[in-house]
C-alpha cells in the first residue's frame, strides 16, 4: 500500500508550495518558471484562459501587467502519495476581503526536484 504524509515528503512539498506562494506574490518570475514542470505536458487553467505546456505558463506570466495577488491563504490541505506525488489545495482571499477563489496543483518529484505538473485557479467571489 502507498504511503500517505510521509513526514518528510509533507515537509518538502510543503516548503515548495509555500516558496512559489511567495514567488507568485513578488510576481517573481523565473522563480515561478522554475516551479512548473518543463514539459509540452504541463497544464494550467487560469482564471480567463487556459496554458497547455510550460512555454506558454511563462509566455502568459510576461504579457500581463502584473495584478496585486497579496492574499491570505484559507483551509490549505496538502497530500503526498509516496515519496513522489503530491497534491495542493487551497482557497484564498484578497486583503481587501473581498475577492476570493481556489487554488489546486499537482506536484511530482522530478530529478530537478518538486515541480507542479497541472495547476488550476479560479474565483468563488468577483474581485
Amino acid at each position: 500500500m502507498q504511503e500517505i504524509d510521509l513526514p518528510d515528503v509533507l515537509a518538502e512539498v510543503t516548503a515548495a508550495f509555500l516558496h512559489y506562494e511567495r514567488a507568485l506574490i513578488a510576481n517573481d518570475l523565473a522563480t515561478l518558471d522554475q516551479y512548473f514542470w518543463e514539459s509540452p505536458l504541463t497544464v494550467r487553467y487560469g482564471m480567463a484562459e487556459n496554458q497547455y505546456g510550460s512555454k506558454a505558463i511563462a509566455a502568459f506570466r510576461r504579457s500581463r501587467t502584473p495584478p496585486d495577488l497579496t492574499r491570505d491563504l484559507l483551509n490549505t490541505v496538502i497530500t503526498s502519495f509516496g515519496r513522489d506525488f503530491a497534491t495542493a489545495s487551497t482557497e484564498f482571499r484578497d486583503r481587501s476581503g473581498v475577492a476570493t477563489g481556489r487554488q489546486s496543483q499537482v506536484w511530482v518529484r522530478t530529478e530537478s526536484g518538486w515541480r507542479i505538473v497541472a495547476a488550476h485557479v479560479s474565483r468563488l467571489t468577483p474581485g
